[in-house]
């Protein structure tokens, strides 16, 4: 299965409908009682992009879109935009929003990665494709200009020369899912005052 390293017209998904998702099993006992088990340790995340076309060339923009990608076949990025920052949707990133790990000495490569905290629970998610010329690094809170590369294809960090032992290492960065069509049909409505429609246009999150 390839991916195309291209975005999804994030015109059309600033109107998408969608989000995380998850798996529980819950068996309720005859005492009214429940056991409940996660099937996924990660979430998955679903949209709709149907919502996003309001023009006839929205419209073409999406078939040709999902003909370049071979329906299902293969996978692409797209801005979830109400998630795609490692800092609120108001903030800009800066580089000490996300704590990647802490050197030791010999470690070069550190994995892009967003905290999600409510409580005392938080959840880790790995983020595989940084939006280029977005991801800013520091070490222990010192913004480094140089010395490092990320690779936007896989979301890891690596330094030239290993940051020293015990020294925090943060990044801020701008986002993009890694997606496919989950269907490998277009149900296009032909319609002469609104120069055409879709109902649906799902895509589901790959986990690479």
């Amino acid at each position: 299965m390839a991916f195309h390293d291209v975005q999804f017209p994030d015109n059309i998904s600033r109107g998408a409908r969608g989000g995380p998702e998850r798996r529980t099993q819950i068996v309720e006992l005859a005492s009214g009682d429940e056991e409940r088990n996660a099937s996924w340790a990660n979430s998955r995340r679903r949209y709709d992009v149907a919502y996003g076309i309001r023009r006839a060339d929205d419209l073409a923009a999406v078939v040709a879109f999902f003909e370049a990608r071979n329906g299902r076949l293969h996978g692409f990025r797209f801005k979830d935009w109400a998630d795609h920052k490692s800092c609120l949707p108001s903030c800009t990133p800066s580089p000490t929003d996300q704590t990647i790990g802490t050197g030791d000495g010999a470690t070069t490569a550190f994995q892009l990665v967003k905290r999600y905290a409510s409580g005392s629970q938080t959840w880790v998610r790995t983020i595989t494709n940084p939006v280029a010329g977005t991801v800013r690094v520091a070490l222990d809170g010192t913004e480094q200009p140089g010395g490092w590369s990320v690779d936007t294809t896989t979301g890891v960090v690596t330094f030239s020369a290993a940051p020293g032992s015990g020294i925090a290492v943060t990044a801020g960065f701008e986002f993009d899912v890694p997606v496919r069509f989950d269907t490998d049909v277009l149900d296009v409505t032909l319609d002469l005052e609104r120069l055409g429609s879709i109902t649906s246009i799902p895509l589901i999150e790959i986990r690479r």
